[in-house]
């Protein structure tokens, strides 16, 4: 059989493709880097298994897009119909010989009668070893994609494992896993956006696959409206996984694709190191104020400049006005879409708040839900052509979807937002999406990345942040147009512990907001300390959504401490290297953060239920310099119960440092204190020695 080889190379990893017979493309390996003179002929005929009895004739590779033109039995990477909706049995062929050119491969395909032409672009990131892969599909008039994945990508038969993440609305990040069986594994979301339920990406594991060792592949596909991820194992113990928008427009856009010989935490710091990447300037990270739980839609302007005071002198440096500032904005039944001050709250329009805000030293930050609109609202009364969907839709809290595609809807959205942005000394935007699509299409998601875009290009020094209910829209489309997503509307910082775990396989820290919430969750009824509140938001980009009034003065004291030590730490976290930890304990959910020479590390370990085992047991680190002498201590030594720690080796609980090996520290365990459940335990590590 004829083939036409070419490999990508980069971050230490090598992509090969292979066009059999002149058809379309192959990934024939992407993993660890291979030797330069590999036989890359060899290795594409090794790929593709003999035929048996009870199959059709040919040899069928496994293409980045397999058609049933081929003999290819799986999930297509392609589907299209005629005009009268039959099917199209597409036979295509590659257009020029395989080239690589600028670190990139682009190749083209097309039918005999060029009714349906096929690109394809593939990439590594020089520095992350991503696989990027996209597909784009022209057609005749009357032609239809309805599929188009933007790859086809064979998981090793080594990784009967899958793991992915469910969820729900306060639930996100739900680690599920299963594994693979003839047949396929479909996870899709058909809400027009992503979904709290519908994170998209794969992870698939060898048996022994861990936190930090044994072998894993992934994929995450870079969109934020309807999608499609698909694993699939054929009868002839072929596996693949594709990933595509649902519905489709033809345009597919990227599916990332790591490889990790380094566990589950070397797939996570590709995906982080990715998403650092997709913004170069600098963002700031000031400690949020946002003031929704503390007064809802009741915006009295004396009341909310002296929460901003009090939340000033905790340590809030950027105060966020949320929902309720606009015109006839008193509930959720009414006003969306209507972006003026409201004059009844605010007669002097925002400035006085603004001022007050600014003159206390903190940034301030405003709500919108630009996609939404009430029926009750000036906009929809003179534009009610502008909704998305069917005219009997249901509602769902009490708005419906504005059409972005709608000629004139996006210049709208974009005068008005950019107004309030330019009035007045806003530097941050919270924009929320507080309800699934009726009849949302690709058209949608793209309308919306345009209109963020004139948006940021307009307004350089505004930081956006991804909200759709909490984690309704968190992939890496959006992620490359917002510097912070928020991961959750549940401030329940034990629900919290778990979601931020899971979701640091995908999200670098400082791009997750969260939040001290108040004494009683407002999602749940849990009552938490404020330690352990503070320290839990201080894992990632911390804030605060309470009324500050309600603190008592230890409250007040001990949120200001953990403040302070976020402050002067995280620089250090959000350009460290974050690995998961395995505690071998379903009760404790612990990761560490180390810089990149290794001289220092923050250890986060929570206790979020009780323990079989009376004592903790020693905790075993990773990323440290085995040969090293590192100076270990509690940050948080005050936290640590007396009762459960009353008599102890060392010092250490009560505050005093110690001094081990890297070595020590990651096989025998650092000793840490017994701890009651919804406890945070904090230690930071100084290399002193090697």
């Amino acid at each position: 059989m004829p083939v036409d080889c070419c490999r990508l190379d980069g971050g230490g990893r090598s992509a090969v493709f292979a066009a059999f017979a002149r058809g379309v493309p192959a990934l024939v390996w992407f993993g660890p880097a291979l030797p330069p003179d590999e036989d890359l002929q060899t290795l594409a005929l090794a790929n593709i298994p003999g035929v048996s009895a009870g199959q059709l004739d040919p040899l069928v590779p496994l293409t980045l897009c397999p058609l049933a033109s081929t003999g290819w039995q799986g999930h297509p990477g392609l589907t299209a119909t005629d005009a009268s909706g039959v099917d199209i049995v597409a036979d295509l062929r590659l257009a020029a010989d395989l080239a690589a050119a600028g670190g990139e491969l682009r190749w083209k395909c097309a039918t005999a009668d060029g009714d349906l032409k096929l690109a394809g672009e593939a990439k590594v990131d020089p520095v992350t070893g991503l696989l990027a892969l996209s597909m784009r599909a022209e057609t005749a008039p009357g032609l239809t994609v309805a599929w188009l994945a933007a790859g086809a990508v064979p998981v090793p038969g080594s990784m009967p494992r899958i793991m992915d993440h469910g969820g729900r609305w306060c639930g996100e990040f739900q680690r599920q896993e299963t594994r693979f069986v003839t047949g396929a594994h479909v996870r899709e979301s058909r809400e027009g956006r992503t979904g709290h339920a519908h994170f998209p990406a794969m992870t698939f594991m060898e048996e022994t696959c861990g936190e930090n060792s044994g072998a894993a592949l992934a994929v995450s596909f870079a969109w934020s409206g309807g999608h499609r991820v698909l694993a699939e194992e054929l009868p002839d113990g072929r596996r693949q996984v594709q990933a595509g928008a649902f519905p489709g427009d033809g345009n597919t856009p990227q599916m990332l694709v790591a490889w990790s010989d380094n566990g589950l935490n070397g797939i996570a710091r590709a995906f982080q190191a990715h998403v650092r990447r997709l913004h170069t300037r600098p963002v700031p990270r000031p400690v949020h104020y946002n003031c929704w739980e503390a007064v809802y839609f009741r915006h009295d302007l004396e009341e909310l400049k002296q929460i901003a005071s009090i939340a000033a002198d905790l340590g809030a440096e950027r105060f966020v006005l949320d929902d309720g500032w606009f015109k006839g904005r008193n509930d959720d039944t009414t006003s969306l879409g209507d972006w003026t001050v409201d004059p009844a709250k605010y007669p002097h329009g925002l400035h006085p708040l603004a001022n007050h805000v600014t003159g206390l030293g903190m940034r301030f930050g405003i709500w919108f839900e630009p996609e939404m609109v009430n029926k009750d609202s000036d906009l929809c009364r003179a534009h009610p052509d502008w909704i998305l969907g069917p005219e009997r839709q249901p509602s769902g809290r009490h708005q419906h979807v504005l059409d972005l595609a709608h000629p004139g809807v996006a210049d709208y959205l974009y005068e008005r937002i950019g107004a309030v942005l330019s009035e007045y000394p806003v530097d941050y935007v919270k924009w929320d999406h507080n309800r699934i699509l009726t009849g949302g299409t690709a058209c949608q998601t793209r309308a919306l990345y345009g209109l963020l875009d004139r948006l940021r290009e307009a307004h350089p020094d505004v930081q956006f942040e991804s909200c759709a209910s909490g984690g309704g829209r968190i992939d890496y489309g959006i992620l490359s147009r917002a510097t912070r997503v928020w991961l959750s509307d549940s401030n329940d910082a034990l629900e919290r512990l778990h979601m931020q775990h899971e979701a640091a396989r995908f999200l670098p820290p400082e791009f997750v907001g969260s939040h001290v919430g108040p004494r009683r969750c407002h999602t749940s009824g849990r009552v938490l300390s404020m330690a352990f509140r503070a320290w839990v938001a201080a894992q990632r980009h911390m804030g605060f959504e309470m009324d500050p009034r309600e603190l008592t003065d230890d409250e007040a004291a001990i949120l200001k401490r953990a403040t302070a030590w976020w402050k002067a730490n995280r620089e250090f976290l959000f350009s460290a290297r974050q690995y998961l930890l395995e505690s071998n304990d379903p009760e404790v959910f612990a990761e560490i953060h180390i810089d990149d020479k290794r001289d220092r590390f923050v250890l986060f370990k929570g206790q979020a239920g009780t323990s079989r085992a009376v004592a903790a047991r020693p905790f075993a680190l990773a990323g440290l310099d085995p040969d090293a002498r590192y100076t270990v201590r509690l940050a948080n030594h005050e936290d640590t119960p007396e009762i459960l720690n009353r008599n102890t080796a060392t010092d250490f609980m009560r505050g005093e440092p110690l001094a081990l090996s890297g070595r020590a520290l990651m096989q025998s365990g650092l000793p840490l204190p017994n701890a009651f459940p919804a406890t945070m335990t904090v230690v930071e590590g100084i290399r002193t020695q090697g």
